[in-house]
């Protein structure tokens, strides 16, 4: 049991981060910036926690095929990364 919760707090960091950087290669493409500039640009405007809520869209995908292939305990480590997540956007926002 514990083995499946942080398969899938591992699974939804990973989903995250690779949604991060798409959202942030997107978004840089879009401004014409290169990936690392984007992140930086978006870090100096405030804007970094809007970029990680966007990253977050992957874990949906995780989150939903765990719960099709009856790995609830999987799924229930991707809702818990993407609340720490969630949880993080807020602080950022917050200061």
């Amino acid at each position: 049991m514990k083995k499946d919760i942080f398969i899938g707090i591992l699974v939804g960091f990973i989903c995250n981060a690779i949604g991060f950087i798409v959202a942030s290669f997107i978004i840089g493409k879009l401004k014409g910036y290169d990936l690392v500039s984007a992140i930086q640009t978006s870090v100096s405007e405030g804007s970094i926690g809007q970029i990680m809520s966007l990253g977050a869209i992957l874990n949906l995908i995780a989150f939903f095929a765990f719960i099709r292939k009856r790995q609830d305990y999987r799924a229930r480590g991707v809702l818990i990364i993407t609340v720490f997540i969630a949880v993080i956007t807020f602080v950022i926002k917050l200061f």
